[in-house]
């Protein structure tokens, strides 16, 4: 159990790190678009689309880390009325959906990205499956994070708790 810990904190630190250069990365090319198009009157071809991917990208990735990080919205209302044993039922039902839909993702995520590896993006001129490749690749993130989670108690921060003013 050791190992899977230190993989897994490895693996999140690797992700969040691609995320963030990612992130900076998105917020240059932005800034070169709009500098360009402003004082030169010309917008590169490639600026648009290597922004739309790399949004696609942080936003599926992001997703994967807010399960890791128990950050989605949650309806508790009729589930914390139930007893106990069956909130704890719910809750390990929920988290094996989470590892399913991952699996999912892997599967039809790897189908998609094989199937559209003969077409190419215009502007960057990139393979089109560079862009489809963060759905399996968040789908991996997504299961191993799942699996992580049916280790700890609950699916969601509990955010009833009072905030005591200093």
């Amino acid at each position: 159990m050791n190992l899977f810990k230190k993989i897994v904190s490895l693996l999140n630190k690797m992700l969040i790190g691609i995320v963030l250069t990612m992130l900076g990365s998105m917020a240059i090319v932005i800034i070169i678009q709009v500098f360009s198009r402003q004082f030169f009157d010309y917008t590169p071809s490639w600026s648009e689309e290597l922004s739309r991917l790399l949004l696609v990208w942080i936003s599926f990735l992001g997703i994967a880390y807010g399960v890791k990080a128990r950050l989605h919205i949650a309806l508790g209302l009729v589930i914390n009325k139930l007893p106990k044993s069956i909130q704890h039922l719910f809750d390990y039902f929920s988290k094996i959906l989470i590892i399913g839909f991952g699996i999912m993702m892997i599967y039809y995520g790897y189908q998609f990205v094989v199937l559209m590896g003969a077409s190419t993006m215009p502007g960057t001129g990139l393979p089109s499956s560079f862009l489809y490749a963060s759905i399996p690749v968040s789908g991996f993130f997504l299961t191993l994070y799942g699996v992580e989670l049916l280790f700890t108690k609950g699916l969601h921060q509990d955010l009833t708790e009072e905030i005591s003013e200093v």
